[in-house]
């Protein structure tokens, strides 16, 4: 969605969990957008509408002015564009709440939960959705800073499955995951170096995949709140996995009690 009035209008909405993020033209000079009303058509000034994105909680980047041209070609964006995403995020308490209630709940259905530690490739993203509605999973969570968001990419990716897995954005991942012990569950971390082998791992419980970015893998603040870092045993040559095969293999291995 391109233009003055329409982004504002989209933030005045009730509902932006939707919204991914508000891209701005960078002046010519490199800095960033004023707060001018501008030209063409006008709809508010930037500033307001920059004003509302950081009320209601939405990403905020500065980007060349072709970029805005590329992603709406042919379009008047007046320096701004909003990236609309093809799902809709949920809180992640709220969707947590969805899962499984209370701490009993929990222990009873013994949910998986697969949290996303900044993957940063839209289709590893998808291919990871995949396998978590493939293997049951009942929700997805995604940092909404330095993370890949859902794209349409990812959609596509997922073969749709996306569509069919509740996904959770958070500012704070290591909140949810301590908000998430609190309520029952063990938080399993995808490591290649992890101290427990998958198949000596009890999957047999409420869970918490965390799987790390494709080339730092986990945050070290995320690595400490880990009950376990369980790493996948291969005895060929190859020395990693690829995060969404790696996570794929978990998946199902953690699925194993569950059938």
């Amino acid at each position: 969605m391109a233009g003055r009035n329409a982004v504002r209008e989209l933030l005045e909405a009730a509902d932006v969990s939707r919204l991914d993020k508000v891209l701005f033209a960078q002046q010519k000079q490199g800095g960033q957008a004023g707060g001018g009303s501008g030209g063409g058509g006008g709809g508010g000034s930037l500033g307001v509408i920059r004003a509302l994105a950081d009320e209601r909680g939405v990403s905020v980047q500065y980007v060349p002015h072709g970029k805005l041209n590329s992603l709406v070609p042919g379009v008047n964006h007046q320096g701004v564009v909003a990236v609309v995403s093809p799902v809709a995020y949920l809180d992640a308490d709220e969707m947590l709440a969805l899962i499984a209630p209370t701490r009993d709940d929990v222990l009873a259905k013994k949910p998986i939960v697969v949290l996303l530690d900044h993957i940063q490739d839209p289709h590893n993203l998808g291919a990871i959705a995949r396998s978590a509605v493939a293997a049951g999973a009942a929700g997805l969570v995604l940092p909404d800073r330095g993370a890949a968001p859902v794209t349409a990419a990812s959609v596509k990716t997922s073969a749709g499955m996306l569509a069919h897995l509740p996904v959770a954005r958070t500012h704070n991942l290591k909140l949810v995951i301590q908000g998430m012990k609190e309520r029952g569950y063990w938080i399993v971390g995808a490591e290649g170096s992890g101290a427990t082998s998958m198949w000596d791992m009890d999957w047999d419980r409420p869970l918490g995949l965390v799987v790390g970015s494709e080339e730092k893998g986990m945050m070290p603040t995320v690595r400490a709140l880990c009950d376990y870092e369980v790493s996948i045993p291969m005895p060929g040559p190859a020395e990693s996995l690829n995060a969404s095969v790696a996570a794929a293999i978990l998946l199902f291995q953690a699925t194993r009690c569950r059938i």
